[in-house]
């Protein structure tokens, strides 16, 4: 089985992914995890993934693809797995060469978003990082939800309230 969670930032995904792991026994894996791993060595992918991160700016769609695309062709994916944060746009999941089973939309306001990377981040709350928060969410809605509609259209698309409790987001059969 492939899933694919998405939602904007504090919507949960981590947590349910990682749920989702233990209960399906499917890797569970991000395209942050993905660039970490390969900033941790020493090739020309490394140092490239690792200068376009410290610009703050995102991985190009072509690159993220032909990265995601790799990684998850190793062995230990093959039965399946857990994907957050890709497909992330329109492009991407065009382009996305696994036919994903699921694409889990975890469906939280803007305002609760914000309010659970305050809570989950108290020592981070000045005003440059709750405008990158911002910035972020944005950038989800205008980016993103072109890929719900992509997947809505396959019929692929799960659409769960996350702003219930963690136990009732992971029961949800939505």
């Amino acid at each position: 089985m492939k899933l694919v969670l998405t939602g904007i930032q504090g919507s949960g995904k981590s947590t349910q992914g990682n749920l989702l792991s233990k209960q399906l026994k499917l890797p569970y894996l991000s395209t942050g995890h993905i660039f970490r791993q390969i900033v941790k060595g020493k090739t020309q992918l490394a140092r490239y993934i690792k200068t376009v991160m410290n610009a703050g700016l995102l991985i190009p769609d072509e690159k993220t693809i032909e990265i995601v695309n790799d990684y998850i062709s190793r062995k230990e994916y093959r039965r399946g797995y857990i994907l957050d944060g890709f497909p992330r746009t329109l492009i991407q999941a065009e382009k996305f060469k696994n036919n994903v089973d699921k694409f889990i939309f975890i469906d939280i306001p803007d305002k609760e978003a914000l309010w659970r990377i305050s809570y989950r981040n108290d020592t981070e709350r000045d005003d440059e990082r709750l405008e990158a928060i911002r910035q972020r969410i944005e950038s989800f809605n205008t980016l993103t939800r072109p890929v719900l509609e992509y997947y809505e259209k396959q019929a692929k698309l799960v659409e769960i309230d996350g702003s219930q409790s963690i136990k009732e987001v992971n029961e949800d059969k939505s």
